[in-house]
């Protein structure tokens, strides 16, 4: 409990799950994460939320056929808005040798991104990050090199900084197992959602990866972390992001592609 909405700071008067269930399918998991969050922000989030479900969907499945997508969940969505589906339609092309590819909306799905993360940050350790991050990386699974894999799935962070905060989850994690803990990655539904909360030398940090496919890792510095006491609240900054710092790698803006023979798409 942040007392704050943990997306723009402002009063919050609903609640969000974390991740949002339309990365999900039925039935969904038990006990899962709510933050705090005002009602601009949590349908402001909405569109944008389901745009990415059904575009990775759509990637991942290389059609936007309802009929030939693997969860029926988008697989409506896609059948009842017919706007979307046109959408994510036009974003695909084929290239003179073949290749299928995609060019998504690379602002709705950075506006996703930075929201699952400050969500998982607020409810793992109790911090805010209004401002941008200094670490915004963008990589399907498979496009990684095998040491970049393994470095995103077991990050070597030399000295780590110190326990989590007493009490918090993570510190919890960190004291007693749980079920679906296995090394820091704490998978929320399999082969749908599954990520990770660090506190080290890149900061306060986030890895996720969504339908073992597409990869997020994104951190902020220590130094600008605000711990909220019950009665804080940030000026409302609405739900515009500032200007992102995308490291060397990270790919916002690039197209998503496809070999038509794997049917899976990849970033370059």
């Amino acid at each position: 409990y942040v007392g704050c909405c943990v997306y723009c700071g402002g009063q919050p008067d609903t609640s969000d799950h974390a991740p949002s269930k339309v990365l999900l399918d039925d039935p969904f998991p038990e006990n899962l994460s709510v933050v705090d969050a005002c009602t601009a922000c949590n349908n402001g989030f909405s569109k944008d939320e389901l745009y990415l479900a059904s575009f990775v969907e759509c990637v991942v499945c290389g059609t936007t056929d309802p009929a030939k997508l693997a969860r029926p969940r988008i697989a409506r969505k896609l059948t009842e808005l017919h706007s979307l589906r046109s959408e994510i339609q036009a974003a695909c092309r084929v290239d003179p040798s073949g290749q299928i590819l995609w060019s998504p909306d690379v602002s709705r799905i950075n506006n996703i991104v930075l929201k699952l993360a400050r969500a998982h940050l607020a409810w793992d350790l109790s911090l805010l990050h209004p401002e941008s991050p200094h670490i915004y990386q963008v990589k399907p699974l498979a496009m990684m090199s095998p040491s970049h894999r393994a470095h995103f799935e077991h990050p070597d962070f030399g000295m780590v900084r110190g326990w989590p905060e007493v009490g918090s989850r993570a510190f919890l994690r960190a004291v007693q197992p749980f079920p679906e803990f296995s090394e820091q990655w704490i998978e929320v539904q399999n082969a749908r959602y599954r990520f990770r909360v660090d506190q080290c030398e890149e900061g306060d940090a986030v890895r996720i990866v969504i339908r073992d496919y597409l990869s997020f890792h994104v951190a902020w510095s220590e130094c600008r972390r605000i711990r909220p006491p019950n009665n804080y609240a940030l000026q409302r900054t609405g739900r515009a992001e500032r200007p992102l710092l995308f490291q060397r790698g990270s790919v916002p803006g690039r197209p998503l592609n496809a070999g038509p023979s794997s049917g899976r798409s990849l970033i370059r």
